[in-house]
């Protein structure tokens, strides 16, 4: 169903939304669960096995947990977020997680209708978000009931599916079709619009035509916002009060894509935006030369592309891959499944403890940890021309080839060498410690080690090194929302600045985030992000007596 057009909208007043969240991920699906009036209490029936966090709940168990002291209850938990509150949350729900124990959530869930805060969920596609582009049959990194959301079952809905120990993972087709039935189940439809791209985002200050705020720089002082047609400020306001609290205005702009792909533009204004975007949405690039060629690409899919169209087979060149993240061993695995040879380049050593796959425990990621051992056994250098008949060919050296190339080839191999199951593939090489340096056209790619510059000839590059989340909508790409705002914003590196415990952007009043945006790149913890917002948002229209007890107005 179609937003208001912005042709259509009414002269009178604008049409004013208290809360819009852009994004329809699991970020955005588990907030809008929470702003429908749906409760977490806690679960008389039950017992945390934190005993300090226990007796806390129990000290005010009348009342809903976003309606308690977040900070109280977050003090002294630890986790795998920075974020107390998604600690908190991941707690809740899945007490002693991270110890390997599955007990159950000490929440119990209740609809209170006259809690309910109208809100819309903007989203590029249907509920879900990124998940339905990914790979089907690939196995998420997360156990299969770390991405439930809060009060429907995953398994009730992949129909009690359970695998052994080392698969009891999802697939993001199981999950993708999970977020799709959660909204229905929940009826959370009538707040989610999809197909909407959101192009503008702007906070209206007073007496600016369709001027943004300057960063961080909110107006404390009554803010008269106008009727806005395509030509901005007409006059005439409705007149909001900026307490400090997010009074003011955002203007949200963008189109909606309906049949036959016509693009029907809409403008709305809301008194808070939660940005819920994830981080998939810009590669990150190598910039160097040639990295625009046409048979270099940075998705994982246009790999699977490339196999299914029989572009690539066995005799063809090494696929260079480059990362030593997830998405570069998925398409390792890929290629190798497929017998393509492999050249997989990345700069770090591969003792590195930063590396992911020592994070992961091996019987739970067996796939993962078999490439690890080849990242680790079969180095370039440490590959004989006797034990390896198709180990790559240089084209051409450029200088002396290093001695020391990779400092403990053995160190993951010594590991797996017990696991008869484990098989390596032969047509694959790495080069730890190495960059590309370029591409060239003739599909060859130079690559500089430890005191080494060495070619190859190459039949496609998948640039696997992480990527971006894109805020083209804000003002200088959110850039001034970081914890430093000299940089882009970026989930591991750079994470947009926000109040621990409420999730608000310190430079932007009524500006939230959450999820990647802040560093939670996992569904067991971005939930975290929904409870503080819908918490914050809760006390803060409760204070200004705003709470609709009307189940709420249909925007849509």
């Amino acid at each position: 169903m179609p937003l208001l057009e912005e042709k259509s909208r009414p002269q009178e007043h604008p049409p004013s939304i208290p809360v819009v969240i852009i994004g329809n991920g699991p970020s955005g699906i588990c907030l809008s669960y929470l702003l429908s009036g749906y409760k977490p209490y806690l679960d008389s029936s039950t017992v945390h096995p934190n005993p300090i966090l226990f007796r806390k709940l129990q000290e005010t168990k009348h009342l809903p947990i976003t309606e308690q002291d977040l900070e109280y209850l977050s003090e002294g938990l630890e986790g795998r977020s920075r974020n107390p509150v998604a600690v908190l949350f991941d707690t809740l729900l899945h007490p002693n997680a991270d110890f390997g124990y599955e007990f159950p959530p000490v929440l119990q869930w209740r609809r209170d209708k006259q809690q309910h805060i109208p809100h819309l969920v903007l989203g590029k596609a249907t509920p879900g978000g990124a998940w339905h582009a990914m790979e089907g049959s690939m196995l998420t990194i997360s156990l299969g009931i770390w991405m439930e959301l809060p009060g429907v079952n995953y398994r009730d809905l992949t129909n009690g599916k359970r695998r052994d120990v080392t698969s009891n993972r999802a697939t993001p087709e199981e999950i993708s079709s999970y977020y799709r039935n959660y909204v229905k189940l929940k009826g959370l439809q009538k707040n989610f619009v999809d197909n909407t791209y959101v192009t503008s985002v702007q906070k209206l200050c007073r007496g600016h035509k369709g001027q943004s705020l300057e960063n961080g720089n909110t107006d404390q002082g009554d803010v008269s916002v106008g009727n806005v047609g395509s030509e901005g400020f007409e006059g005439n306001g409705v007149e909001y009060i900026n307490n400090g609290g997010g009074g003011a205005l955002w203007e949200v702009r963008g189109y909606q894509q309906v049949q036959n792909n016509t693009h029907v533009p809409f403008s709305l204004f809301a008194e808070n935006v939660v940005l819920a975007t994830g981080a998939s949405d810009s590669p990150i690039r190598l910039g160097i030369e040639g990295e625009d060629l046409p048979f270099v690409f940075h998705s994982m899919s246009d790999l699977g592309l490339a196999i299914s169209q029989r572009k690539l087979d066995i005799n063809s060149d090494p696929v260079l891959i480059i990362g030593a993240g997830l998405s570069a061993a998925d398409a390792v695995l890929c290629a190798c499944s497929s017998k393509i040879r492999v050249l997989h380049v990345f700069r770090k050593r591969v003792d590195d403890p930063d590396l992911i796959f020592k994070q992961l425990p091996k019987t739970l990621y067996p796939e993962y940890h078999k490439v690890y051992n080849m990242m680790c056994s079969q180095t370039y250098l440490s590959m004989a021309p006797s034990s390896a008949p198709n180990r790559p060919q240089v084209v051409s050296i450029a200088s002396s080839v290093c001695a020391k190339m990779c400092s403990k080839p053995q160190l993951a191999a010594g590991n797996m060498a017990g696991n008869a199951s484990v098989s390596l593939f032969p047509d694959y090489t790495s080069f730890p410690e190495h960059c590309v340096v370029s591409l060239q056209s003739d599909m060859k790619c130079l690559l500089q080690g430890n005191n080494s510059l060495k070619a190859f000839k190459i039949s496609m590059v998948l640039v696997l090194i992480g990527t971006n989340p894109n805020l083209f909508f804000l003002k200088g790409q959110g850039q001034y929302l970081g914890q430093d705002p000299t940089k882009p914003i970026s989930c591991k590196q750079n994470p947009i600045d926000i109040h621990p415990y409420t999730f608000e952007c310190t430079k932007e009043p009524g500006l939230f985030a959450m999820g990647p945006l802040v560093g939670d790149n996992f569904v067991r913890f971005l939930k975290g992000g929904a409870l503080a917002i819908a918490s914050c948002l809760l006390k803060r229209l409760k204070k200004k007596g705003k709470l609709i007890s009307n189940g709420g107005t249909n925007f849509i």
